[in-house]
């Protein structure tokens, strides 16, 4: 019987788990990070959780027997790249189960932004109702702006559908470029990386982290956006330059900013962030919710039942593809 080790979140993780695991397979719970996941390796054929830095070469020499890395999460930025390469062992991500979640969010921070969401909560709850000439507080709508989109997947767009719904203008980046037709069914627009942060009203990030896409936002990008933009960010932290961020919020090259990754997570108290009143800031919750539990592990036993098979994984990261070809 092949085993398949996953590591749950929480009990109702584990709780989904069984009930969506295949039958045929034994399936082992260990805690991330713990010696109990080390000491499975040697029998572990499928492996399903999150990437972890402890997942190196060593590790991989204690699993001859595993065929697939699963992972729950959409980002890879964790995981050994490099050692599963040299071990041919395949690693997938979530097949975007939580893109419904990010993307929402990410227009939530749009909208939380543009309406000084928390200034309102606040002047309500301090008793001093709209505020203090609140007529100079710039609240606008999003429709008829321009929206740039920073990384044109599975994220992205459907970013593009609930912005386009909205009313507003959508022009993108991505290596990946889309084709004319594509382009006209989903109602974006290319334009080149500084085009996009020139000319837009907000700019929304959807980028793994990689090493060309660390500080691609950082004080030459923030210069180019308007006084009048806004930055949203709920892929990962250090895409962004966090240090010149936090300058271009205090000099107001930017209106704001609307994060929920950091470049330390949780980021310290002392994070000039907390102090400012033009960012909006959640704690890395964008994709975690209730429906998408169910699809991340729907998605991982139908990879773990592929490979079973002889199939080809789908979702294997770019960086691996040459593992399937």
């Amino acid at each position: 019987m092949q085993r398949i080790v996953f590591v749950p979140m929480g009990d109702v993780d584990n709780r989904i788990a069984r009930e969506l695991a295949p039958p045929g397979y034994e399936l082992v719970q260990v805690t991330a990070g713990s010696p109990e996941l080390h000491a499975a390796m040697p029998e572990c054929d499928y492996l399903v959780g999150l990437g972890e830095p402890s997942m190196n070469d060593a590790f991989f020499a204690r699993a001859p027997k595993l065929k697939l890395i699963q992972l729950l999460s959409a980002g890879y930025d964790r995981c050994d790249i490099e050692a599963a390469r040299k071990a041919r062992v395949p690693i997938a991500n979530n097949g975007g189960a939580n893109s419904v979640a990010v993307a929402e969010h990410a227009i939530m921070l749009m909208l939380a932004t543009a309406r000084r969401l928390v200034w309102q909560h606040s002047s309500v709850t301090s008793g001093i109702w709209r505020g203090n000439d609140w007529q100079n507080k710039h609240l606008f709508e999003l429709s008829e702006k321009t929206l740039g989109i920073i990384g044109l997947g599975t994220i992205g767009k459907k970013v593009a559908r609930i912005a386009r719904a909205l009313g507003m203008n959508i022009q993108y980046f991505d290596i990946n470029r889309l084709t004319e037709d594509q382009e006209d069914a989903l109602g974006v627009r290319f334009r080149l990386f500084d085009e996009v942060l020139k000319s837009s009203d907000l700019v929304t990030l959807h980028v793994p982290l990689l090493a060309s896409t660390r500080h691609m936002i950082s004080t030459r990008e923030l210069a180019l956006m308007k006084p009048s933009a806004y930055l949203i960010n709920t892929c990962r932290g250090p895409v962004i330059d966090e240090a010149a961020l936090v300058t271009a919020l205090t000099a107001n090259t930017i209106a704001g900013a609307g994060l929920d990754v950091f470049d330390q997570e949780p980021p310290p108290p002392n994070n000039p962030l907390f102090a400012l009143e033009n960012v909006i800031l959640t704690p890395h919750l964008a994709g975690p919710t209730y429906e998408n539990r169910a699809k991340r592990f729907r998605n991982a036993f139908d990879n773990v039942q592929r490979v079973a098979r002889g199939q080809a994984p789908f979702w294997v990261i770019p960086e691996l593809k040459e593992l399937i070809a």
